[in-house]
């Protein structure tokens, strides 16, 4: 089941105008398939996804496409799949423009920086993130803030930026506190142990505390992806200090529970791990 704690942290569309109409059916979908991954269910996700764009185009109902489309190109985000995230993003701009949607052209230039930097593109990735940023934040739509500056300061993490991207961090921490934004906590924990990681000569506590603290987190909201992804942090990081029992234990645990979602990347890198740590 989902944690009363992750339900009420999980974002809605408060930047809707009260004169768009919406479709539920699309609507329950599109929602669904966000709660889906983040329960460790990143198929039935992906499914509900399709569904809640194909019915939307049934309905020939721009705006909920728009929402749709973006919100499945997010999800592809999320499950690292950056070809896919890219089609989607780029299918609601058309849609986006036509409908209005605030913000929506700076959540796509953020979607298509961090593909980009996925590719291998990071800098011109990392300059489109932050203008998609500064376009939300100057309309004063802070929805997915969040969640956006987590994926920008593990891109930073990924130029040798650790600086930058802990500073990045600190503002995404305040921002989800003072919204309740918890969805993405998890996340925020487990990269800020990374980047603390990459400032060190060796492994040291502070790293391994945020693993640690990442881990709890997700397993108190019942979100078995971030679990994963803490899970994988924490072993890695116990595998360099010749703890191979105890990096093996947690990972295990989680990897085991999966019943689905094999082809994605975090599952993926798990099972490499997993065989590297027999």
């Amino acid at each position: 089941m989902l944690s009363s704690e992750h339900a009420c942290a999980l974002p809605t569309n408060h930047d809707k105008s009260s004169d768009w109409s919406w479709i539920p059916g699309v609507e329950c979908r599109r929602i669904a398939a966000w709660i889906l991954w983040w329960l460790g269910y990143p198929d039935q996700a992906r499914q509900q996804s399709h569904e809640a764009i194909t019915l939307a185009q049934e309905r020939a109902h721009p705006h909920s496409l728009a929402w749709a489309l973006f919100y499945a190109a997010l999800l592809h985000c999320l499950c690292r799949k950056g070809q896919a995230a890219q089609e989607r993003a780029e299918a609601t701009i058309a849609l986006a423009r036509q409908q209005e949607v605030p913000g929506m052209l700076a959540r796509r230039t953020i979607l298509r920086g961090w593909v980009l930097a996925e590719e291998g593109q990071r800098a011109e990735g990392i300059v489109q993130m932050r203008q998609g940023l500064a376009a939300l934040q100057a309309a004063g739509l802070g929805l997915l803030r969040p969640l956006f500056l987590v994926l920008l300061a593990e891109v930073c993490g990924h130029m040798g930026q650790a600086d930058e991207g802990l500073s990045i961090l600190d503002e995404a921490r305040a921002l989800a506190q003072k919204h309740g934004a918890r969805y993405y906590e998890a996340e925020l924990h487990r990269v800020r142990g990374e980047l603390l990681l990459m400032r060190a000569m060796e492994p040291h506590a502070e790293a391994e505390a945020c693993f640690q603290h990442a881990l709890e987190v997700a397993r108190r909201q019942q979100a078995k992806s971030l679990e994963l992804r803490a899970a994988m942090s924490l072993s890695r990081l116990w595998q360099r200090q010749g703890k191979r029992d105890e990096a093996r234990q947690p990972l295990a645990e989680v990897y085991g529970w999966f019943a689905e979602g094999f082809d994605t990347a975090d599952l993926q890198e798990a099972k490499v791990l997993l065989e590297d740590l027999s």
